[in-house]
């Protein structure tokens, strides 16, 4: 049987040379379960290597080699292996190489008895190797820990060993730690250094200590301190005394921040609890409170007592809330809508979430949401959604804000509402729809002022909405008796202000606010609808008159070309008047147009020329011309010498029987228009259109325009009549006009002068030939440049000559009456009175030669009119002008009056030329050509041949 202290599952190993030896014998007698022999040492490795063996017993004498010998290949592979050395003999040298060798018994062969006893300490002492191995094992994996610092410490504090994460941290050699204080290290500077000390004086004496610290590491890589867990802990000897200390340091740096963060959730959520308006409640299966949340009196108003006191959430929340078997098949059931009173006895709206839970003795989690404001947020909004709808086709402002008066009962729950619109003309706010309740609580509104002086006004000049608790406590309130308490004010842009109100004081919260404010947004972009509608719609008709305007201009500008063209073309007046009524009727431009002039007894307006319609005629036959009534615009015209517009010819119907002829033939509109030029006028255009206010301030002005240009052209067409005619008449007119030139020079030098022609034009002046009679010619020159008419004078000849050269500022009278036909023959001032004499073609009327004389001069009278014959021929005259220049009779005119004609010459060709401001050569040249001409028009005239002509 195996000694007690050998236990049977032990696995034992006997080698030894002879198999029937005495070793196999005696481990046989142990009884143990396991036990293996062998004879050799190879045998016995073999054997080792196999599935263990915890105790070897090997004799001195085996089959190739010694039990020495095997001891030694032994310890090579198994240090701690438990061998019991039992020689057959030996001595105490071949025990001391046993010990030598790691024998862990030796029992020589007289002692065989004792071998239970040496199996038994052998592999106990193996036992407690192993033990001390593997403890060491342990420590050494633990002090070599990567993720620690650590150091093996005396008990007083003296560095003995450090593991290399400590070493390359501090940045040093083990050498150098060794035998320094760990107190001393850079890592425990300072306030540092002492909580280690303590800790290691705790741990010398014991007791684990633990430390944490923040330290910072490597501050050239990272100088973020970091935080450091240190403990230093007693190391007991055999005999429990404290040999040493281990020291471990573990950077707990994110543990901490983790923790930090932890409990900073923690606050938060507790905190959020206690004021998060959702409240939360737990409760069993029979529906008894298991937890209350702190915050539950936001909601209802109790608090966590109180509704524990209840007993169950149904009475809180009321019984059939849930179907249980529905949360035991969804586990959460979500936005259940339902409706709680609070303590107050308000009623409350609430989204519900279920779930089931464990949590201590609760089984079911409320989370209650309270959405009343929300309800009646999404109920206002929808009505509000359809004021919206019916804005999109209001019309005008009026139906906007009966519109959001009506409204603001449904969609804001007060009772008052009005709205006022800003009237820019008289700069005020003016009531346009009010509510029934502001009527009964407040009366009728007043118009306001837009500015300080009200509440309305600042409001409106300001753009920003106010709400008052009680519209009382307002300095600017106008009316104390108004029964209203809480009062808003809207904008409503530059439309005006949205005002709402109640009796009740503060009753108008968040919602109620932001619901004005957005009925108020909701009717301002209704209004600036409207608004720019409104412009498009001007705009539109602007452009539509502005096109018509266009058309009608590009019609007018046609016209005005075609009529330009055709007066250009005309030989005569009757052609002019012909084509300028023809061109305005043609393609239906306007309606009828005649041309007409006074007779000569100055009554009546007489027609010469029209369109050719037949209707045109027959309504010329059927009204009076007369000018004494002056009722036809044409008329009327002619009397004042004034445009004369009609608009529209019903107007006045019954009183002007002109009327009624003109709109029998759909003649709607009536312009009439001067033929005048240069105060003198020829007739008068009338022109009809088929529609009223045909003729705009536009075509007014360019049918004026036009009635010049034609005057003009006919003009211009009886000039070139009276060139060629020799018949004509002339008129002699005396002057009593003190303020004349010619009459004020003859009464200051008491002098004549005479004026028998020649007349030079310039550019702005008009320079003419006088003589002089009775005084010194350079004593006129000298007082005419004193005459602000005269813009200068000079002296024509030598000094004792009678010609000088005036040169007036335009018009002059010769010129007038040029345009007109006419010729001033002669022009004598004396000291005593001025003659004129005037010549009037045959095909002009001799009354406008007196009209432009009777407009030039205050004081005229007509002496005499006689029929005079021109002496030259026509043709020999006509033929003159033709061939002439400007230039050179300019300079043949200066050459006649310098006496250079004379013999002998009073003024020399150079003398002239200087006057002239030309060279000799220019002059004597212009003077060959002139007379040249005049020789070459001459013998034409006679019939005899003519030398070539020179140019």
């Amino acid at each position: 049987m195996a000694p007690a202290g050998i236990r049977s599952d032990r696995r034992l190993l006997v080698v030894e040379g002879d198999a029937a030896s005495r070793l196999a014998n005696r481990v046989g007698e142990l009884e143990t379960d396991d036990v293996r022999t062998a004879a050799s040492v190879d045998a016995a490795v073999e054997a080792l290597s196999g599935d263990g063996v915890d105790c070897l017993v090997t004799a001195r004498r085996l089959e190739d080699g010694t039990g020495l010998e095997l001891l030694e290949c032994v310890r090579e592979h198994e240090p701690t292996l438990p061998v019991v050395f039992a020689p057959e003999s030996g001595d105490e040298a071949l025990a001391s190489d046993a010990v030598a060798a790691g024998t862990t018994e030796y029992l020589p062969d007289g002692r065989l008895d004792e071998l239970g006893e040496a199996i038994e300490r052998a592999l106990a002492t193996g036992d407690a190797e192993r033990t001390e191995r593997e403890r060491a094992r342990q420590f050494e994996s633990i002090f070599a820990d990567p993720d620690a610092y650590s150091w093996i410490l005396e008990p007083n504090g003296r560095i003995c060993r450090s593991n290399p994460v400590a070493r390359e941290a501090l940045g040093t050699t083990a050498a150098e730690l060794e035998g320094r204080p760990f107190p001393t290290l850079s890592w425990w500077d300072g306030a540092d250094a002492e909580p280690i000390r303590e800790a290691v004086d705790r741990a010398a004496a014991g007791t684990i200590a633990h430390r944490e610290l923040e330290v910072i590491i490597d501050a050239e890589r990272d100088s973020k301190p970091r935080t450091l867990d240190v403990t230093v802990r007693p190391v007991r000897d055999a005999d429990g005394a404290v040999g040493s200390l281990l020291a471990r340091a573990v950077d707990v740096t994110e543990r901490v921040r983790l923790e930090t963060e932890l409990r900073e959730s923690e606050q938060l959520h507790r905190v959020t609890l206690n004021h998060m308006t959702d409240t939360v409640l737990i409760t069993d299966d029979e529906g008894a409170f298991t937890y209350v949340c702190p915050n539950v009196h936001f909601i209802f108003g109790y608090t966590d007592a109180e509704i524990r006191e209840m007993g169950t959430i149904d009475e809180l929340l009321g019984p059939g809330l849930f179907d249980r078997e529905e949360l035991a098949a969804e586990g959460v059931l979500t936005n259940i809508e339902c409706t709680a009173t609070d303590k107050a006895g308000r009623e409350h709206t609430l989204l519900v979430n279920v779930r089931e839970v464990s949590i201590q003795d609760g089984t079911v989690l409320y989370s209650c949401r309270d959405v009343t404001t929300r309800k009646r947020r999404e109920e206002a909004l929808t009505a509000l959604h359809g004021t919206a709808r019916e804005l999109l086709y209001a019309e005008t402002d009026h139906e906007i804000a009966d519109r959001i008066v009506t409204d603001a009962t449904d969609v804001l729950d007060l009772e008052a509402s009005a709205a006022l619109r800003f009237d820019t003309d008289e700069n005020v706010l003016r009531p346009v729809a009010s509510s029934p309740g502001m009527d009964r609580l407040h009366g009728p509104l007043p118009a306001r002022r837009a500015n300080d002086d009200s509440i309305s006004g600042q409001v409106f000049l300001e753009g920003e909405p106010r709400f008052f608790a009680d519209v009382r406590e307002s300095p600017l309130l106008s009316d104390p008796t108004t029964e209203l308490r809480t009062v808003g004010f809207v904008p409503l842009g530059d439309h005006g202000v949205f005002l709402v109100g109640s009796p009740e004081v503060d009753a108008a919260d968040e919602v109620t606010r932001e619901l004005t404010e957005l009925l108020g947004a909701t009717a301002e972009a209704a209004l600036d609808r409207v608004e720019r509608e409104r412009r498009l719609r001007d705009r539109d008709r602007e452009l539509k008159r502005r096109n018509r305007q266009l058309t009608r201009l590009n019609q007018m500008n046609e016209i005005i070309r075609e009529i330009d063209a055709a007066l250009v073309r005309a030989e005569t007046r009757e052609e002019i008047e012909r084509a300028v009524c023809e061109r305005l009727t043609a393609a239906e431009r306007f309606a009828f147009a005649w041309i007409g002039t006074v007779d000569a007894a100055g009554d009546v307006l007489e027609s010469v020329a029209h369109d050719g319609s037949a209707r045109g005629r027959e309504y010329l036959d059927s009204v009076s011309l007369s000018l004494a009534d002056a009722a036809e615009p044409a008329a009327r015209t002619a009397s004042t010498r004034e445009v004369t517009v009609v608009p529209n010819v019903v107007d006045d119907l019954h009183d002007e029987p002109w009327r009624r002829a003109a709109l029998s033939r759909d003649y709607q509109s009536v312009v009439a228009v001067p033929l005048a030029y240069d105060e003198f006028t020829y007739g008068v255009l009338t022109v009809y259109a088929d529609r009223p206010d045909a003729f705009d301030n536009t075509t007014r002005a360019v049918l004026a325009e036009l009635g010049e240009t034609i005057a003009s052209a006919i003009a211009a067409v009886e000039r070139k009549r009276a060139l060629l005619s020799d018949s004509r008449s002339r008129l002699e007119f005396d002057v009593a006009d003190e303020e004349f030139v010619f009459a004020r020079l003859a009464r200051r030098l008491d002098c004549v002068l005479s004026f028998d022609g020649g007349v030079r034009q310039h550019e702005g002046t008009v320079a003419v030939f006088v003589t002089v009679d009775g005084a010194p010619a350079a004593d006129v020159v000298a007082a005419a440049t004193e005459l602000v008419a005269v813009e200068s004078a000079q002296l024509v000849g030598d000094e004792d000559g009678s010609t000088v050269l005036l040169e007036f500022s335009r018009p002059f009278l010769a010129l007038r009456l040029a345009d007109h036909g006419m010729v001033l023959h002669r022009l004598e001032a004396t000291p005593e009175t001025t003659r004129l004499v005037v010549d009037v073609p045959s095909s002009v009327d001799p009354a406008a030669g007196t009209d432009v004389v009777s407009s030039a001069f205050a004081d005229v009278e007509l002496r005499s009119k006689r029929s005079v014959e021109r002496t030259a021929p026509r043709d020999l005259r006509a033929g003159l002008l033709e061939r002439l220049t400007d230039r050179q009779l300019e300079v043949v005119q200066m050459a006649y009056y310098s006496g250079y004609f004379e013999s002998p010459r009073e003024r020399s060709g150079e003398q002239i030329a200087d006057t002239l401001g030309i060279s000799p050569a220019a002059f004597y040249r212009h003077v060959r050509r002139v007379q040249r001409t005049v020789f070459a028009v001459i013998l034409d005239e006679v019939g005899l041949p003519s030398a070539p002509r020179v140019e």
